[in-house]
């Protein structure tokens, strides 16, 4: 076969699925804590999915915010968990990390902590947020310690499963306890990946990490989808990047791309999506599709064990 452009698919990205994504011989014996997932009734059960790149600058948390948004134009309830120190998520919709009292930090550590005291009911219609902010740093070292540590953030949501259609986890970028955790309790990842060469490096690590997690502790988990983000069409590498990412994972590439724009930068700004900031903006059509696009890629396996 001619290549099309200069970096080579198993060069650059190594596996193109992540181990445990064919399904095994034999049934593997449920890991502990996964029982906190009732889905005795899959239509009042919201599907949880992780948004996840090692990578910072890569855009998880414009598209968590973004798809949040553009789902809940849909008609649905979702919940956007910012389980980042950062607290980018808060700051994207209007609010201060730093001036919040309870975060999902009290809930995760505080066993007293009412969940519902950290939720905000964002100004989005449909869109509520459990934020975080610098305390969240402390988590891994104090969790470290806890006994069923990686389902910690898996006891926290179980419970609001049934309040919401969708919840979305906006993770650090990084491999480490907190993103461990954040797979544990999601159905689905979703990754947003930077039409750039080193952001694609990192891709063989992440699917490596995400088939750890699904024969280890979370089975059910399953690659939803790929963003690419940050696409400039003015330049053959972001195309070359586009290029590679399509010939090692197909169908897991989600068809719409998202391109580079002020916009992205100056909505943070505003404390607003970028549906509401620009909503005539290609940015902003481009969420809209993507949401459209995850609505119909998870309905008729929403509930499917991967």
């Amino acid at each position: 076969m001619e290549e099309s452009h200069r970096y080579g698919t198993t060069q650059v990205l190594g596996a193109q699925e992540p181990r445990g994504a064919e399904s095994p011989e034999e049934p593997r014996p449920t890991p502990p804590g996964l029982d906190l997932i009732a889905d005795d009734d899959p239509a009042r059960t919201a599907r949880i999915i992780a948004l996840a790149n090692q990578k910072g600058g890569v855009g998880k948390t414009t598209s968590a915010i973004n798809l949040g948004a553009g789902l809940a134009d849909l008609g649905q309830k979702v919940l956007l968990v910012d389980f980042d120190p950062q607290g980018g998520c808060a700051i994207g919709l209007g609010y201060q990390p730093d001036e919040l009292e309870v975060t999902i930090y009290n809930c995760l550590l505080d066993r007293d902590a009412e969940t519902d005291d950290a939720i905000i009911h964002t100004q989005i219609e449909d869109l509520d947020l459990l934020p975080s902010n610098i305390d969240l740093s402390a988590a891994e070292l104090m969790l470290s310690g806890e006994v069923a540590r990686e389902q910690s953030l898996l006891r926290v949501l179980a419970p609001l499963r049934s309040r919401y259609d969708f919840i979305f986890i906006d993770c650090m970028p990084s491999l480490g306890l907190l993103t461990v955790n954040s797979l544990t309790a999601a159905d689905g990842v979703i990754i947003p990946l930077e039409c750039e060469y080193y952001a694609l490096r990192g891709m063989a690590q992440l699917m490596h990490s995400i088939g750890v997690v699904q024969e280890r502790l979370n089975p059910r988990l399953h690659v939803d989808g790929i963003i690419a983000t940050m696409f400039d069409r003015r330049t053959l590498h972001s195309k070359e990047v586009l290029s590679t990412v399509e010939d090692a994972f197909g169908d897991k590439l989600f068809d719409t791309v998202v391109r580079k724009t002020i916009r992205f930068a100056e909505a943070p700004v505003a404390g607003q999506p970028i549906l509401s900031y620009a909503p005539s903006s290609h940015g902003a059509a481009a969420y809209r599709k993507l949401a459209k696009e995850v609505m119909e890629r998870v309905s008729s396996s929403q509930f499917a064990r991967s």
